[in-house]
């Protein structure tokens, strides 16, 4: 979704974000997640020069959520404490498993991402008509490229 980011925003913001996870069924991701993204989103606020438009996006491919923040502003962060105490970047550190921020064309994008182990969801995909049975392996046998199923997405071009 592309948002407008301002303080008064940012808790309208996690509210349609648990909205989506809890729709996947994601809801043990709801705080760490709508947390991460707070950060994000107040960090525009104070950082980002000129024009506070961000785009935030969700992904969940069964296995991983991968969230992102993008802005327009070319300048990358940098982490500068990893204490419980501190925001900003160190929070979204602690509150994910892995994380990262690149350049883009028209500024930059930081994301994060979460391991799911299980979702209290059906799965992806339906079980195979002729088979009987889920199509995605079960967890540590092998997959291959043409296994893999599409992912969800969210990708909403609302604007708050």
């Amino acid at each position: 979704m592309e948002v407008r980011a301002s303080s008064e925003r940012i808790p309208r913001i996690g509210r349609i974000l648990a909205a989506h996870l809890r729709y996947w069924k994601l809801d043990g991701h709801v705080e760490p997640v709508c947390r991460a993204v707070g950060e994000l989103l107040g960090n525009v606020v104070e950082h980002a020069e000129g024009d506070k438009t961000a785009r935030v996006e969700l992904r969940w491919d069964g296995r991983r959520l991968t969230v992102s923040v993008a802005d327009g502003d070319p300048r990358l962060p940098r982490l500068t404490s990893a204490g419980p105490a501190r925001g900003g970047l160190a929070a979204v550190a602690l509150l994910s498993e892995s994380w990262g921020t690149c350049a883009t064309a028209d500024g930059k994008v930081i994301w994060f991402s979460r391991r799911v182990s299980r979702a209290g969801h059906a799965p992806l995909t339906g079980r195979d008509p002729l088979t009987g049975r889920d199509p995605l392996p079960a967890a540590g046998e092998g997959r291959r490229p043409s296994d893999v199923s599409g992912g969800r997405e969210l990708s909403t071009a609302a604007t708050g």
